[in-house]
């Protein structure tokens, strides 16, 4: 593909797309659109400065003008659209915002590139696609067996997951309306380098190195199964390249734990790493909080449609990313510090900012 317009690619997922397509060549060049909220980082980008196949745009999706002018000046051959506020708890405190974003600025999304699919010559736009990057949480929550796949009912149970399960609906509406190539994923949690501190993984990294209170909500036996950022970015370029309009992919890490299952795996990885005698293993720093509003008990991915359709299967087991995970944020302390100059401090976000 000569152009990609990505939205959100200053963000974890987005910008560990940006760097691993660009630097398998999977783009000759990347429009990043992205506002710079809270948890969009131009450091996470560092690499790519001064480098002429990025071009960084800061602004909003829902910002009109200014997205029908990055598609005339750049002619992207596909959207891929990463921008999402994505923080269950913030989401509690203030659903506007993800209504704003994910829904509102998604649709803008989707009209802009409507009308420029529809400039394009018939040829260019047989190859053109709109990829929506979505979450498991539409799909609601599990009982103790089974797993989502691309036709279980949507059942969202958070104003996050509402809120992407309405852009989802939207990128549907669009391809079976309009006639748009638009392709979905929807994917389970991630975890790696460059995600902002507020997520369990890197928040619990962070402070179990301080020796600082680990709070784990409930009881900790909600399951999730985890997926490492760089198998995610590889599916969704096996989407974008090889992927039927119009069709949903699930994207999954087959690797479910429970929360203090991942919690207790980081104290023992940072106990190996980085022992102290003295202050004892740090699982003793575990404690268990009142739980999130609506939590939901379980998710799983079934992703064997990805898996026939475009021979994708996760590379990485959990044992082995959350061990490239911990080992890059000990390596990486300067990158964690400036994001704690800036916006976060590593105080617990959304739930009115409660300990």
């Amino acid at each position: 593909m000569q152009t990609l317009l990505v939205t959100g690619g200053a963000g974890f997922i987005g910008g560990n797309f940006v760097l691993r397509s660009l630097e398998l060549g999977v783009a000759q060049r990347i429009v990043n659109l992205d506002l710079l909220t809270y948890a969009g980082n131009l450091d996470t980008l560092a690499a790519l400065r001064g480098d002429d196949r990025h071009v960084f745009v800061q602004g909003d999706i829902a910002d009109t003008r200014l997205v029908a002018e990055l598609m005339r000046r750049y002619q992207p051959a596909a959207v891929v659209n990463f921008a999402a506020e994505s923080h269950v708890d913030r989401s509690i405190d203030g659903p506007a915002a993800f209504v704003q974003t994910n829904v509102v600025g998604t649709l803008n999304l989707l009209q802009c590139a409507l009308d420029w699919w529809k400039s394009l010559p018939a040829g260019d736009r047989e190859g053109f696609r709109f990829l929506h990057v979505s979450t498991d949480e539409v799909y609601g929550s599990l009982g103790a067996t089974g797993a989502f796949s691309e036709t279980t009912r949507y059942a969202p149970n958070s104003p996050y997951a509402a809120s992407k399960a309405g852009s989802d609906h939207l990128v549907r509406a669009f391809f079976h309306t309009y006639g748009l190539p638009v392709l979905t994923t929807n994917c389970s949690n991630n975890y790696g380098p460059f995600q902002f501190p507020e997520k369990l993984i890197p928040l619990i990294i962070l402070n179990a190195l301080d020796f600082e209170p680990l709070p784990v909500y409930g009881d900790g036996l909600q399951v999730r199964d985890w997926l490492y950022v760089l198998d995610h970015v590889d599916a969704i370029n096996a989407v974008l390249q090889g992927g039927a309009p119009g069709e949903v992919y699930n994207v999954g890490g087959l690797s479910e734990r429970t929360n203090l299952q991942v919690v207790e795996a980081i104290c023992d990885a940072l106990d190996q790493r980085r022992p102290d005698p003295s202050a004892g293993p740090r699982r003793r720093l575990i404690r268990h909080v009142e739980d999130r509003p609506g939590h939901d008990r379980r998710y799983a991915i079934d992703c064997s449609k990805l898996t026939y359709a475009l021979d994708w299967r996760p590379s990485v087991d959990f044992e082995s990313g959350l061990a490239q995970t911990v080992d890059w944020y000990l390596q990486n302390m300067g990158w964690i510090e400036r994001v704690r100059d800036g916006s976060y401090q590593g105080e617990r976000l959304g739930l009115g900012g409660a300990a």
